[in-house]
């Protein structure tokens, strides 16, 4: 008698994904980065809006278009950064200076409430929590979520960064 294998799908993970271009046709950059996205493995629920900021840290560049992703995976965590440095790639990203211009930059911010701090993967994003280009958008989506590390909601992190501006 043959016993028929059955397996069990993990269950999608909720995922916040940051996206910045400051090179090129910057709006078409991101919707390009979406739909690759979809196209691999991400199933997008919503989008913030899309917002203008200047660079972060003290590189001389041009501003940048910034916005958060709401979507759904199955993909690991590992290999979702891989997904996510093949659409960098994919779309035109070259090394650059740390901190520097790009076509478009895709960050994982949240993967659930989980906690990685590995060398090359750490989620929660390090530095998210700093940057209003990441929280001003991620609130538009999120202002109850939860961050794992910190035990302070969205809304909560953006209020504490308004108030040291």
């Amino acid at each position: 008698m043959v016993e028929e294998v059955v397996q069990v799908a993990e269950p999608a993970k909720r995922v916040f994904i940051a996206i910045g271009s400051n090179l090129g046709d910057r709006e078409k950059n991101i919707i390009d980065a979406i739909n690759l996205l979809i196209a691999n493995g991400v199933d997008v629920k919503n989008i913030s809006s899309i917002i203008e900021t200047k660079p972060y840290g003290n590189v001389k560049q041009p501003d940048f278009l910034n916005c958060v992703v709401d979507g759904y995976t199955t993909l690991p965590p590992k290999i979702l950064l891989a997904t996510l440095k093949a659409i960098e790639k994919e779309l035109g990203r070259t090394a650059t200076t740390h901190w520097g211009p790009r076509v478009i930059d895709l960050d994982i911010i949240f993967y659930d409430e989980l906690v990685i701090d590995e060398p090359n993967l750490k989620i929660p994003h390090p530095d998210m929590q700093n940057r209003f280009f990441v929280l001003e958008p991620l609130n538009e989506l999120a202002p109850d979520f939860m961050h794992p590390v910190f035990n302070k909601t969205v809304r909560e992190l953006l209020s504490e960064l308004r108030s040291k501006k």
